[in-house]
């Protein structure tokens, strides 16, 4: 309750008051429940089964979910015991503290959160993702069917995936990396391919915009060799095709490109685009389109660079995916400067700069790339070192 609580920045009072606002019955006085809430959080004594549920709805959750029952030690002797026989362990295997209307609900908001990661702000979505991961396997403590544990297991895993996204956004490498790690441990426990992929494709990405290349082209051929024709093999092939294209072996990444097309090609439609972990054609174009930028293929990165503008931008002119537009803004950058038109490239650059929603490594990444054809072409320009200076603000900010 203490976590949760500190996790939104709430005093005790303001937990009373989210008691009140979610409850249905006439409650004691705010003063009564302050007490019984010091109470609860101390450890001196437990919400009994009027409160718990009241306490859960506050926090936005299920009571299961927030006061798992803890398994009795008498479950594990008896598992263990040589003397059980197999018409009884089997129904103790079937028996679970969890009904299935709580896992759908779980399930529900993880799909939530890896929708809202293209536009959310990143700490309210870190702090929402941990909160959840803690909920999600501290059902683990409880008893379940072996089917649900291993649901559990790709529900934290999935979540796992999104905090260590949004871990790296945040600049976070050294939690990014640890999150990263737990999420292809439940994946691997789970015997869950396709989680275990996204956490190679999430150290491919690392490795680039930390300038490893041969790393990240080594950390997606070993997710390619787990996921088969996943929809996270399109985006290894992607990442493998933007280290190729800076090591400058167009070959091999045109190879990777025609990879991850031919399993895209394989792949139905997703019925939900929204969700951070499904790969679509247009998400194949946003990579296309900085590999063509990097080998100077300037008119088709141009090209690209518009489509993901249009494509990550609603009918009511409210650009749903703020990080893909921005890096198509550079893109953007980068082909004015390379056509002698400074004016143009720092007014891309500068709204690129402006979004609110970033991946600080991937922004600073590319956003340096094109500071470096900005000084190549034009040394001494006041509008070049004006790009540069909000460029460094983007590290001190």
């Amino acid at each position: 309750m203490r976590s949760e609580r500190d996790a939104r920045g709430w005093s005790q009072a303001d937990a009373v008051r989210a008691m009140r606002a979610k409850s249905s019955h006439n409650l004691p006085t705010d003063s009564t429940l302050l007490r019984n809430w010091r109470r609860w959080e101390s450890g001196e004594s437990r919400p009994d089964d009027f409160y718990a549920p009241i306490i859960a709805a506050a926090f936005d959750t299920v009571t299961a979910a927030f006061f798992p029952k803890a398994r009795p030690n008498r479950d594990d002797e008896l598992i263990s015991s040589t003397g059980m026989d197999t018409l009884e362990f089997i129904g103790r295997l079937r028996m679970s503290d969890v009904s299935s209307a709580t896992l759908d609900a779980i399930r529900i908001t993880a799909e939530r959160m890896c929708c809202e990661y293209p536009c959310a702000d990143p700490m309210e979505l870190h702090a929402e993702g941990t909160a959840w991961l803690r909920r999600i396997t501290s059902l683990l403590d409880g008893r379940l069917t072996l089917a649900q544990h291993r649901e559990v297991l790709v529900l934290a895993g999935w979540v796992a995936l999104l905090v260590g996204c949004v871990d790296y956004d945040l600049g976070w490498r050294t939690t990014a990396e640890a999150t990263r790690r737990a999420a292809v441990s439940l994946g691997h426990e789970a015997e869950h391919a396709e989680i275990q992929g996204w956490g190679a494709e999430m150290a491919a990405w690392f490795a680039l915009t930390q300038g490893n290349y041969r790393g990240a082209i080594g950390a997606a051929e070993s997710g390619l060799s787990l996921t088969g024709d996943h929809g996270v093999g399109v985006q290894l092939a992607a990442q493998q095709a933007k280290a190729w294209a800076r090591i400058g072996d167009r070959d091999e990444m045109e190879n990777a490109l025609r990879r991850g097309r031919a399993i895209l090609d394989g792949l139905d439609h997703p019925a939900n685009l929204d969700n951070h972990f499904v790969v679509d054609p247009g998400k194949f174009d946003f990579y296309a389109m900085d590999c063509c930028r990097v080998v100077g293929d300037d008119r088709l990165a141009e090209s690209y660079a518009r489509q993901v503008i249009r494509t990550s931008t609603g009918p009511d002119g409210i650009i749903r995916r703020p990080m893909r537009v921005s890096e198509a803004q550079l893109t953007l950058a980068v082909v004015a400067v390379r056509d002698r038109d400074l004016e143009l490239a720092v007014d891309e650059g500068m709204r690129a700069f402006a979004g609110k929603r970033r991946s600080l490594p991937s922004l600073l990444w590319i956003a340096g790339e094109a500071a470096r054809e900005m000084i190549e072409r034009f040394p001494g320009d006041p509008r070049t070192r004006d790009y540069l200076e909000q460029l460094r603000s983007l590290t001190t900010g």
